[in-house]
């Protein structure tokens, strides 16, 4: 890194706009000799890490400047994420938990130190991560950013009729009262007296704050027009015969001969809804349950993710979620919508698009909750400031794309009095079309100029270009990666021959011509959120992409009116789940016919090649390594001595195929596995087919038994879509496949996309980046604005069509991308 040496009466710095690194040279501890000597404290301006180890990094040691934006390149899986999160970061929250009591610390997320030499330098660490908001059915965006808490206040003081306090208008508290006899000393005599109690809550009775009510679709339980001994029942698990299927032919409730249809109404009430039972069946004492509490608990208490895939798409098509009829959807109770201030009650309020809610907040002038206003209505501000004034309050959270979920989380931040922390950002560009991505950067250059340490991942060339010092890491991915490559200006990056400075300035050309459609995929009348009853066509058999500024209808467009018949696949941006015993071949399904073809060679169970069942170590449990849980500190890890790491039986070790054990196999590298099992005696196609997938993603570098846990967001999301190309659809539909994906990586994406269309796949992408767009053979352009302000097509044509007449936003951006 390029430094400046300070000088008598000279600090080295420039002001806010960072052309200047921080001064640094010659000093003299406690400088004291003239009025104009830089104070020693003034010398600590450099974030040091010295040796850092985590995940793929091999030794790297940078200067990081203090109080400048600093951005962090590289290809996807290069390292960014463990230098910036996992070390730097991740040291900083670990020393001020350790400021904290033992007692304290017992209730906060253990960390252990990572694994690094020397860091040095560092300051609070605000992390912005692209955590996906938790999907509880009751978190909403006001929740989540104490909008709603302010708003519930303003209600409890303003709105007639008065009906409580703040809780009465909290759709988290429920109405309860009680009443009973306390016993109270009272001058050295018990005197027994009768006490009662309630509190009134906001919470809908009959929906318990969801604003949804779930039921079964009785049609997908059974076929009435048959008897249960004809095999009415259509549930998993209910075969005739088996005994989820004699609990109800031979309970003696209901005539197993005769047709569901054909029911009375005592016998319907026992089969479908009958309270928990004791009887005897077949000699045996069993619990007769009606069908529906049954399925209820037994499947639709589960987790959704954790259960099978059959069940699931039962599930899907069994249980219909309805808008609840009580409160409409409100989740609040009659009382509280009852209570308006100006006409307006508080559900209305939730329901208003920000930027709206944000004007009708500043048009009340009460002096007596003026402080409150003041701050709900900053809050509301930052918001729109954002480019999310298109939310409403009572959006669900866990509805909220990662890159929204970002900025939501930066809000509390924006009007934040704190200087001199560490802003720590992720890709927060994700999600942001070229028009709002200027926004975004002039916050970024906010944090900053108050004297704030603002550390950014990203790949896209308009934020890295206003940084004041660029790291990139690389060369490559996984292995091949994990080294700094280059460290300086914007300048010096474009010049440096790395990967990034030779794609730096990559712009993809408008195609000479475009593919014909070979159909069209007919969408009528979509008014899912804010799209206004949209018809359009989309054409089959070419790469359409829709674009629009964030919030313009394009994932409503996409999920909520393309219907999710067996020959469309969907691939979104949802986290993959996995705990650190799941990896790449677990998570595609490859180590099922690498396990078959192990146990063929050797003539044993398929079962003694799994880390998770009989091969297992019995001493890790097949987890490769012993961990020691120390309480309120970090717990320790350390490879496992029987099985050294391997986390199988020494026993399974002695089989081989094509001359390698298992444990070798998943230490492999995809591109190596490919190659291993495409021919010789290791020759497995369904294991091939699988890795060619991934290395087509461009993974061919990951190794097969690497954990889940240690991937990046780009590589997850590839990960996903290889998976996916397996499924059998004529039509896929991404959600920003670019979302992770250096420069680089984006041309190889595109690549990807074009081998599907040429093999006769429809592909579908929802997209903000303009090589994406360019590459495409048909646009169509949701717009012009976001919430209330879209919801409408705006354009419809070939990419050169789009350039040629920039009546758009994405029109110009585009333009101006392609150098026209």
């Amino acid at each position: 890194m390029s430094t400046t040496t300070g000088t008598t009466g000279t600090t080295g710095k420039t002001g806010p706009t960072g052309t200047k690194g921080p001064a640094k040279g010659s000093r003299t501890a406690g400088a004291t000799t003239g009025a104009s000597a830089e104070h020693v404290a003034d010398s600590h301006d450099l974030i040091r890490v010295h040796g850092a180890r985590e995940n793929n990094l091999k030794d790297v040691s940078v200067e990081i400047p203090k109080r400048r934006l600093t951005v962090f390149t590289g290809v996807s899986g290069s390292g960014k994420s463990s230098l910036v999160f996992d070390t730097i970061a991740a040291e900083s929250q670990r020393l001020i938990n350790e400021t904290y009591s033992a007692f304290v610390q017992g209730f906060m997320p253990t960390l252990a130190r990572p694994e690094v030499d020397v860091l040095d330098g560092l300051t609070t660490v605000i992390t912005v991560d692209q955590q996906r908001m938790g999907a509880d059915p009751r978190s909403t965006v006001g929740t989540a950013t104490d909008a709603n808490a302010m708003l519930r206040i303003l209600f409890s003081r303003l709105a007639r009729p008065h009906i409580g306090g703040p809780k009465a208008f909290s759709f988290n508290v429920a109405s309860i009262s009680g009443a009973g006899a306390v016993t109270v000393e009272r001058g050295g005599q018990k005197v027994k007296e009768r006490r009662s109690f309630s509190i009134t809550g906001g919470m809908c009775p009959r929906c318990e704050g969801r604003g949804a009510v779930t039921d079964l679709d009785l049609t997908q339980l059974y076929d009435d027009s048959k008897s249960l001994n004809e095999g009415a029942l259509t549930v998993p698990g209910y075969k005739s015969g088996g005994w989820n299927y004699r609990l109800y032919t031979e309970s003696g409730l209901v005539d197993p001969d005769k047709p569901i249809r054909a029911y009375t109404k005592r016998e319907l009430q026992d089969f479908l809804y009958r309270e928990p039972t004791r009887m005897k069946i077949a000699g045996i004492n069993m619990t007769y349950e009606g069908l529906v509490p049954r399925i209820q608990k037994s499947m639709l208490a589960k987790d959704k993710e954790a259960m099978q895939p059959h069940i699931r798409e039962f599930v899907d098509r069994a249980v219909t979620f309805t808008t609840c009829p009580d409160c409409e959807g409100t989740r609040l109770t009659a009382a509280a919508r009852s209570a308006k201030i100006g006409g307006v009650s508080i559900a209305d309020a939730c329901a208003m698009q920000i930027s709206d809610l944000a004007a009708w907040v500043r048009g009340l002038d009460e002096p007596s909750v003026a402080p409150l206003l003041s701050a709900l209505g900053q809050t509301l501000d930052s918001f729109v400031e954002i480019g999310l004034g298109y939310l409403s309050l009572d959006r669900p959270a866990g509805t909220l794309s990662g890159g929204e979920a970002q900025r939501t989380k930066m809000i509390r931040h924006l009007g934040s009095s704190l200087t001199d922390v560490t802003y720590v950002f992720d890709e927060p560009t994700t999600g942001l079309h070229p028009h709002d991505i200027q926004r975004m950067n002039d916050l970024l250059l906010r944090l900053r100029d108050k004297g704030n340490t603002v550390l950014v991942v990203e790949h896209k060339p308009e934020v890295v270009a206003i940084a004041d010092h660029v790291v990139d890491l690389g060369p490559g991915a996984g292995t091949a990666g994990g080294t700094v490559c280059f460290e300086g200006t914007v300048e010096g990056l474009r010049g440096s021959g790395t990967v990034t400075g030779r794609h730096f300035d990559d712009r993809a050309a408008l195609k000479d011509s475009v593919r014909e459609p070979t159909g069209t995929l007919e969408i009528r009348g979509a008014n899912a959120h804010n799209l206004r009853d949209v018809d359009v066509d989309l054409p089959l058999g070419v790469l359409c992409v829709i674009t629009g500024v964030a919030g313009s209808g394009k994932s409503s467009l996409v999920r909520g009116s393309i219907p999710a018949s067996q020959g469309v696949v969907f691939v979104d941006q949802t986290p993959i789940r996995g705990s650190r015993r799941s990896n790449p071949a677990t998570y595609t399904g490859l180590l099922e016919p690498i396990r078959k073809a192990f146990a063929k060679a050797n003539g044993v169970k398929p079962a003694l090649f799994s880390a998770n069942s009989e091969g297992a170590c019995p001493t890790c449990n097949g987890a490769g390594v012993i961990y020691t849980d120390l309480a309120m500190m970090a717990g320790v890890s350390t490879t496992c001595e029987e099985c050294e790491g391997k986390r199988f039986d020494a026993s399974v070790l002695e089989y081989h195929l094509g001359g390698r054990d298992i444990s070798e196999v998943l230490a492999m590298s995809v591109t190596e596995a490919e190659e291993f099992f495409g021919s010789g005696e290791a020759r497995t196609p369904a294991a091939h087919a699988v890795l060619g997938r991934l290395a087509d993603v461009g993974l061919g570098y990951l190794t097969l038994g690497q954990p889940l846990t240690t991937l990046s967001g780009g590589e997850r999301q590839r990960l996903k879509l290889a998976t996916h190309m397996a499924d059998k659809g004529g039509v896929y539909v991404l959600d920003e496949p670019t979302a992770g994906l250096h420069l680089a990586d984006v041309e190889q994406l595109l690549g990807l996309l074009d081998r599907l269309v040429d093999a006769g796949k429809s592909v579908i992408v929802v997209e903000h980046h303009q090589a994406v767009m360019a590459h495409a053979d048909w646009i169509v352009d949701l717009g012009p604005g976001a919430g209330h302000d879209g919801g409408r097509v705006v354009f419809e044509g070939t990419p050169t069509d789009l350039v040629t007449s920039r009546t758009t936003l994405t029109g110009e951006h585009l333009a101006a991308y392609v150098g026209r």
